[in-house]
């Protein structure tokens, strides 16, 4: 086809919250400092990686939230609309506004705070959306604690405010007063995950110790060997290394006192079931994502998790909400370029928990019956 041999120019204008990636000052983030708070940046990303419970609960959240689509007046809109929506460019290799939610919503979860830039081309349309990185984007109150000034890295590595900004789509879930930024949903848990990772790594040494089984081998000569002791504590150790290297089972024969002994055999290792189940309870109610969402066999009842389905779903709709406000933002900057001036509403997808729930319960009752299995 001669489509595909064709080359398409680019005809969009370059990304404003995108850094350029040079620097030519080795410290030019110190001529123009500001408190960037990259440090909570890095370590929630930390937490996330080493404490899959976390990550798994972000993408769920993500997924539960759903789809929406947007219901105007005029069906010539209507279906304008939804086609722009659906076909957007977005970021590198993504088509879609739900695409670009998914991205949003998870910086949302994980920093507190989400920006993003519709980018236009220069013909003045709507060419692609972008999910700003958070180290490369600093909100900044210039003239008093309301006006909020987006600044970006140039390509010398200098902060420069954005030419742009009302393209710049930011929200900010649960500040603090008089804060810019938002809070993330991980704060309060860096100490107990420190623990967790502590019992996780003791657990493994122990392992590493008590159930890889290691030997002592004691030979004892006796009052004529004494002058072939040596020699003979050689053949052993070579005869020992032989057998415990063979893949297949072999006998290890000696002449002589010789006692062997497990090392570690008598030791146990602690029981972290009661420690490891205080501190997940810590992280999934901060997390406010039910236990059996998580794969969590927790004892509950079926009234119980109902009554966390119904928490949960709250917790959507809050989420929701912070949302509405960037699509309604991209919408609004479609419509105008367009010249349409038609008013919309944004429908989400029926939260419907109840196949969450039934898997859920079909899990406990797998576990219930387990544990009746493994007792009797």
């Amino acid at each position: 086809m001669s489509w595909f041999r064709k080359k398409h120019k680019n005809n969009s204008v370059p990304v404003q919250t995108a850094s350029s990636g040079r620097s030519v000052h080795p410290f030019a983030s110190i001529l123009n400092y500001s408190p960037k708070r990259s440090y909570e940046k890095q370590l929630y990303r930390s937490l996330r990686e080493s404490v899959p419970v976390i990550d798994a609960a972000i993408y769920k959240i993500i997924r539960l939230v759903g789809g929406f689509h947007v219901v105007c007046n005029d069906p010539g809109t209507q279906k304008k609309l939804e086609a722009f929506l659906n076909s957007i460019r977005v970021n590198s290799v993504s088509f879609g506004i739900e695409s670009f939610i998914s991205i949003y919503l998870e910086q949302l979860l994980t920093y507190g705070t989400a920006i993003g830039e519709i980018v236009l081309g220069k013909d003045g349309s709507i060419c692609a959306l972008y999910n700003s990185d958070p180290d490369d984007v600093e909100l900044i109150c210039k003239d008093g604690p309301l006006d909020v000034r987006i600044y970006a890295a140039d390509e010398y590595g200098s902060l420069k405010e954005v030419q742009f900004p009302q393209l710049i789509l930011c929200s900010a879930a649960m500040p603090e007063a008089g804060g810019v930024y938002g809070t993330s949903i991980l704060k309060g848990l860096p100490f107990v995950t420190d623990i967790l990772l502590k019992i996780f790594n003791a657990v493994g040494t122990n392992w590493d110790r008590v159930g890889n089984v290691r030997f002592a081998v004691t030979y004892k000569p006796q009052e004529s060997d004494r002058n072939f002791s040596r020699e003979r504590v050689m053949m052993i150790a070579d005869e020992w290394s032989k057998a415990m290297k063979s893949r297949e089972p072999r006998d290890f024969i000696t002449v002589g006192d010789v006692s062997i002994k497990a090392i570690g055999a008598d030791n146990q290792i602690p029981d972290s079931e009661v420690p490891v189940r205080q501190i997940m309870e810590q992280i999934v109610a901060k997390l406010s994502i039910p236990p059996f969402l998580l794969g969590l066999n927790w004892s509950t009842s079926e009234r119980m998790s109902s009554q966390q389905a119904d928490i949960l779903t709250s917790e959507l709709e809050y989420y929701r909400r912070l949302l509405e406000q960037p699509v309604r933002k991209i919408c609004d900057t479609f419509l105008s370029i367009e010249g349409i001036s038609e008013d919309f509403t944004i429908e989400w997808d029926a939260i419907n928990l109840q196949d969450e729930v039934e898997l859920a319960r079909a899990r406990l009752y797998n576990a219930q019956a387990d544990n009746l299995t493994g007792k009797e």
